[in-house]
């Protein structure tokens, strides 16, 4: 059963369509990849699924439910959250803070200076627990590591109690143990019914993590099917390489 399925969906930026009839669909308790040569549309469609851009056209419904039109916060109350290329903690504020900011009522307290709730701080450390770093719980987000900080917003998703996360680029940037220790948790996550759509360019990752994998390319999808499917078709090869 598809819990997100995209149709149609258009954005052009001038002249350049970056996303350009994109349809595909994502199982519930599935991951699912989104792959495609630099410049094919993917996180144009990440962006609108989730809010930051406007779609030209189209429609993308969570368990039917239209998101094309609603706001960031709209988007992640109906259970999609996301993360980034680049992190986006804030260095000031302490791991806890920063994932207390992630809770559903986080931001708006944040902004009335209202410290972190008892129970945000519990959830907040037993998914920085989950992911190895409740230790530095009460550090500041500046003194983390490259990779703690990918860790902490990964962890940091989860405080809403997401349906379905759209990571952009996990493996960008990280060792790889820390990458083994990402997927370790994705695919722990998955069975626990948490749905994926990953942005990711590691082919690796992809193929062994993934239930289905999408193609785009010019900003169209040009095959949607199982890892060893979309290896073997020669319209993959020609959309990175150029050649069949």
């Amino acid at each position: 059963m598809a819990l997100l399925e995209v149709s149609d969906l258009h954005k052009a930026f001038g002249g350049i369509r970056a996303v350009n009839g994109a349809a595909f669909s994502v199982a519930e308790g599935s991951v699912t990849s989104l792959i495609g040569p630099n410049g094919a549309g993917k996180t144009t469609a990440f962006n609108m699924i989730n809010g930051v851009l406007p779609a030209d056209r189209g429609s993308a419904r969570l368990d039917g439910v239209e998101l094309i039109g609603k706001r960031p916060h709209q988007v992640t109350k109906l259970g999609i959250s996301r993360t980034f290329q680049v992190t986006r903690t804030l260095p000031a504020l302490t791991v806890v803070e920063n994932m207390a900011l992630a809770a559903p009522t986080g931001g708006v307290r944040a902004l009335l200076g209202s410290k972190v709730l008892e129970r945000e701080r519990e959830q907040a450390l037993e998914l920085l627990e989950f992911v190895g770093i409740a230790r530095l719980a009460d550090s500041k987000a500046a003194d983390l590591s490259y990779g703690q900080r990918k860790l902490l917003e990964f962890a940091a998703v989860m405080m809403s109690n997401p349906r379905l996360v759209l990571l952009d680029e996990p493996a960008g940037g990280v060792n790889p143990a820390l990458l083994e220790e990402i997927t370790s948790r994705i695919d722990t996550l998955r069975h626990e019914g948490i749905t994926f759509l990953i942005v990711e360019h590691n082919m690796e990752l992809v193929m062994q993590l993934s239930d289905s994998v999408i193609v785009m390319a010019q900003g169209k999808v040009i095959i949607q099917d199982s890892p060893a499917v979309v290896q073997a078709d020669p319209r993959v090869l020609d959309a990175y390489l150029g050649v069949a």
